[in-house]
């Protein structure tokens, strides 16, 4: 787990901080917060130890801390913890990493 991460996910779960919604839209237009939608990208904080898998042993991350990723927008569950806001996903929530 990295050292920065407030809460540890378990088995095949990443903890991610979303990133922060534009606040000016592309035409220039500065959005009120009603109008701003929730990004799709955020940066892995840390990683579980694994999804055990049926022979017992434990399957490894294609990501790791500190990897910028694309997620379902609907992936995830929203977690508040010291008046942050997280995102617990699986592994399989994950949709790329940004280059």
């Amino acid at each position: 787990m990295a050292k920065d991460a407030p809460i540890k996910p378990l088995g095949d779960h990443v903890l991610v901080k979303r990133s922060d919604a534009a606040e000016v839209s592309k035409g220039g237009i500065i959005l009120p917060e009603s109008a701003k939608e929730k990004p799709q990208e955020g940066k892995v904080l840390a990683v579980g130890n694994g999804k055990v898998l049926d022979n017992g042993e434990r399957s490894s991350f294609s990501v790791k801390a500190g990897d910028r990723v694309i997620f379902n927008s609907y992936g995830g569950t929203e977690v508040s913890h010291a008046g942050e806001d997280y995102l617990l996903m699986t592994e399989n929530d994950i949709l790329g990493v940004v280059g």
